[in-house]
């Protein structure tokens, strides 16, 4: 394929794409539309760039009038059809940006691989997702706030980047890819049901824009005594972590004070460079280190630990006062410890009593390494997924004394800063002796770093802000248990587990928040981890109930208009990200043709949950197939890939199924009618 000078040619005019899978022995695509043949040679390089071992494919333009033209793709390898990937293609043609849509490809850590693999693994929207939240108090300008976030993401390569479909994942950093900003008005929906309708939307990594951020309220001038906005961000672990937010509500403070532009050029360094360093890195030190340091068999993990099968996700959180917190940060140091080796010691002590252990025992879990203190330049400064799970084992002797306890925790963590860049699944690949994976992860987050002059910045334009709050993240571990400070410096615990489990995880939390309360107040030098254990000895040992089946049924297609007539057909509307529930109703309100609408699930655009969802999708679809022909299946830019996945079952069922993908970015729901009834009229 011919590399075009064109290949950086932006578009300016919208146009729509109908993907026919089902006429002919080769890929059809008809473009309705403004028509540039730069922009199909720009477009044909750009996926060649990302699938460097496809076959090579000409492109066959032909105009059939005025806005109309078919594009035919031969394979110049033996002119028969082969595997192409047209919605990848579609959503190329139908983008409308600025500038270019060029890509750059960059390699995967090992640390990403293994979180895509486990939110792969696991269907549901909120695996490896996460939320932070805070309150904006003073006036509030959205246009500017909506500005900063795209200029912010202009600046950091983290926000335009997705992972690709290969079966060795990589990443893709696009030219352009403005992250998703949705803003609420005040008394619209409780806070509350705002982050869980945003928990359950997730975040597709193989999307470019891995943050999404919701503004309930905000304005130039609120009312005396109104409530504060209230902003929401929810992002992807495969490819931030919660140091990194924090990292980028910096910036995008910066870029809001500067009326919503960020001054300078791209972060450097970024996870690109980041990912070439790690590749570099001798891992022997590191793999003798891991061997070494998990030695010996583990109590056993009760069932209090283990799933139930249900796909519903419960959350408790617990706090300490501010006296009990200095007391705590107090008493650890004392023997040489922090917060952190504190709560480990506490998880490490209920971990042995769950387990009615007797004797000295090793127990096992496992704790967030932040990876912000290794030898790379700048990693303090650069925002990615490099925070991730390492496995963290210590021997509890009821007679050893708790500074002792502590004092092995804290050398192991000490021992192991050198080595946070390895993954758990490094090390479980070097143990001599493999051992089952821990049950329960630790998250320790450090206190907020202070915004370094932005607040008296912020204060003479009437604004206060407080730091970003960690809501609780569901991982690949049963129990997740993350601490952190809130905005009174209050120690704040939140576990993320099996909702079935809720009982049992409340009253785990509350016993984690005795001991830290009570240690403090009594544990000396000579204070044994018997004499601790004994402080539980009567509030029993939650039991956890047997596993069920999760219980859940598909949930019905949103019916948007019914058909003018028992001919008319059906158009199924995939919910596309950044697009609300009152565009799809504008849109059904105004649109010409005589088809039924139908809002359906969103696909992922990539990995092994593809199939599934568009089988669910066509599935729904399928039932209003009318014989000799089929459904409609519409799209935004973006969801080319998804719909063509759909079309593809209908096609393979031999049915004429229609994928058309339209760009929607700035379009009113009244043109996009317009243009979707005449696409599918055209296509009929």
């Amino acid at each position: 394929m011919t590399t075009s000078r064109f290949a950086r040619l932006p578009q300016g005019e919208p146009i729509a794409v109908v993907v026919d899978l089902g006429r002919g022995p080769l890929p059809v695509l008809e473009l309705h539309g403004p028509v540039e043949t730069a922009r199909v040679e720009a477009a044909l390089d750009s996926i060649a760039a990302r699938h460097p071992d496809a076959p090579a494919w000409t492109a066959d333009l032909v105009s059939r009038g005025p806005g109309r033209h078919t594009l035919r793709l031969v394979d110049e390898a033996d002119g028969e059809r082969a595997e192409f990937p047209l919605g990848a293609l579609a959503d190329l043609l139908t983008h409308r940006g600025r500038g270019p849509f060029a890509t750059r490809q960059v390699a995967a850590t090992p640390l990403q691989r293994e979180l895509l693999a486990d939110a792969d693994a696991h269907p549901g929207p909120g695996r490896q997702v996460e939320q932070a939240s805070w309150d904006w108090y003073g006036p509030l300008d959205v246009a500017r706030f909506t500005a900063a976030w795209r200029s912010v993401s202009a600046h950091e390569s983290v926000l335009r980047t997705a992972f690709d479909d290969r079966a060795e994942p990589g990443l893709v950093v696009h030219e352009e890819a403005e992250p998703e900003v949705v803003r609420l008005p005040h008394g619209s929906a409780e806070w509350a049901s705002v982050i869980e309708a945003d928990r359950r939307r997730g975040i597709d990594p193989r999307r470019p824009a891995p943050l999404r951020v919701t503004l309930l309220g905000g304005g130039p001038a609120p009312d005396a005594g109104a409530p504060p906005a209230r902003v929401l961000i929810t992002y992807h672990h495969a490819l931030l972590d919660s140091w990194s937010v924090r990292l980028l509500v910096h910036a995008f403070y910066r870029a809001y004070l500067a009326g919503g532009r960020l001054p300078g050029g791209e972060r450097r360094p970024d996870m690109g460079d980041y990912a070439a360093w790690l590749a570099a890195q001798d891992t022997t030190a590191a793999e003798d280190f891991f061997s070494r340091a998990d030695t010996g068999d583990a109590v056993s993990v009760p069932p209090l630990f283990a799933g139930t099968g249900h796909r519903a996700e419960g959350r408790s959180r617990l706090r300490l006062t501010e006296e009990e917190t200095a007391r705590l940060t107090h008493w650890a140091a004392v023997w040489g410890g922090s917060e952190s080796t504190a709560l480990q010691a506490v998880w490490a002590l209920l971990l042995y009593r769950a387990g009615r252990a007797e004797g000295p025992s090793r127990v096992r879990f496992a704790t967030t390494a932040t990876s912000r203190s290794i030898l790379f330049e700048g990693v303090e400064r650069t925002p990615g997924a490099l925070a991730g799970p390492l496995p963290r084992s210590v021997l509890v002797d009821p007679d050893a004394t708790v500074p002792r306890l502590i004092a092995a925790l804290r050398d192991r963590c000490l021992d192991q800063a050198a080595y946070e860049w390895v993954t758990a699944g490094q090390v479980q690949a070097w143990s001599r002796r493999p051992h089952p994976p821990a049950d329960t992860l630790l998250t320790f987050e450090a206190p907020p770093r202070a915004l370094t002059g932005l607040e008296a910045e912020l204060a003479a334009c009437g604004i206060t802000v407080e730091p970003p709050q960690t809501l609780g993240a569901c991982t690949a571990f049963p129990v997740t248990l993350i601490a952190h400070h809130d905005v009174a410096g209050r120690l704040t615990l939140t576990a993320s587990h099996d909702q079935a489990r809720l009982a049992e995880i409340t009253d785990l939390l509350a016993h984690a928040a005795l001991l830290l309360r009570e240690l403090p107040r009594g544990a000396g030098p000579d204070t044994t981890v018997g004499e601790v254990l004994a402080l539980l000895s009567g509030l029993g040992t939650a039991a956890a109930p047997a596993p069920t089946g999760p219980g859940e049924t598909g949930a019905p297609p949103t019916v948007l208009r019914r058909p003018a007539r028992a001919d008319a057909g059906t158009v199924g509307l995939l919910q596309a990200p950044g697009v609300s529930r009152a565009f799809y109703d504008r849109l059904a309100a105004v649109y010409p043709g005589p088809e039924e609408l139908l809002l359906l699930d969103a696909v992922p655009v990539g990995g092994p949950r593809v199939e599934a969802a568009a089988r669910a999708v066509y599935d729904v679809l399928g039932s209003r197939l009318r014989p000799g022909g089929g459904p409609s299946l519409a799209a935004f830019s973006g969801d080319g890939v998804a719909a063509c996945a759909v079309a593809r079952l209908a096609a393979a069922d031999g049915h004429r199924a229609l994928a058309v993908v339209l760009d929607a970015a700035g379009t009113e729901p009244d043109d996009l009618a317009r243009t979707l009834a005449s696409a599918v009229a055209r296509r009929s």
